[in-house]
């Protein structure tokens, strides 16, 4: 990892630079940086897997420079193994694919994330079980448990997701897998954080909640 102390903290606060200015992505990711977030969350849409398009690889190599801050990268898109090596190479730190997009290689993906030497999170959609993610617990460092229906950022916190956090915080703590993260990605703002981090979650994504914050520190600090 990248001179950033990736040890378990209390609360991880990962902006999105979804909703940041992408003519000033640097100015934007400085300003998180200094605002004391602890990931840069990267939002990675092909207009396939969900209904809009966002960056590739070679964003991801080009502002990899701007920041020593880990990079969350959150694979939205199908067949992600074709794509694993480029984003591992481009400078992610966390690479997270989506169960529904590896129905038939789901193993085989986290594999080859992990090769890379890079941490593997594996995403769920609102409507998704936990029980698809139940065989691979064991392989991976994060789970990401999307509260909106990916796509666009802006939507509202899906509530009825909050026991799907409980319950993956559950099977962790029977399996003695507590090192894992439960990322949280969708809605985030200070009272729905609070909702979050109580059923179990550890890792926030929030996007127009930061961004639009007159005073970004205050708002980071809020979300913990």
């Amino acid at each position: 990892m990248r001179n950033k102390d990736m040890r378990m903290k209390n609360i991880i606060v990962a902006p999105s630079i979804l909703s940041a200015d992408f003519a000033n992505l640097e100015r934007d990711i400085k300003k998180i940086e200094h605002a004391g977030a602890d990931w840069v969350h990267v939002d990675v849409m092909d207009g396939r897997f969900v209904p809009n398009i966002t960056i590739g690889a070679p964003v991801v190599k080009s502002i990899r420079k701007t920041t020593k801050m880990p990079f969350d990268v959150h694979l939205m898109i199908i067949e992600p193994i074709k794509y694993v090596e480029d984003f591992a190479k481009a400078g992610s730190d966390f690479i997270t694919i989506h169960a529904e997009a590896c129905e038939d290689n789901l193993d085989e993906t986290i594999d080859l994330i992990k090769n890379f030497g890079i941490k593997a999170g594996v995403s769920v959609k609102p409507n998704t079980p936990v029980e698809v993610i139940k065989k691979v617990l064991h392989k991976i460092d994060l789970v990401l448990i999307m509260t909106v229906e990916p796509g666009f950022g802006g939507q509202s916190f899906i509530r009825e997701c909050l026991p799907k956090i409980s319950e993956v915080r559950e099977l962790l703590e029977k399996e003695n897998l507590n090192h894992i993260y439960i990322e949280i990605d969708g809605g985030i703002n200070a009272e729905t954080a609070k909702l979050a981090t109580s059923a179990g979650a550890n890792a926030l994504v929030a996007g127009n909640y930061i961004y639009s914050a007159e005073d970004i520190p205050k708002a980071i600090e809020a979300l913990r």
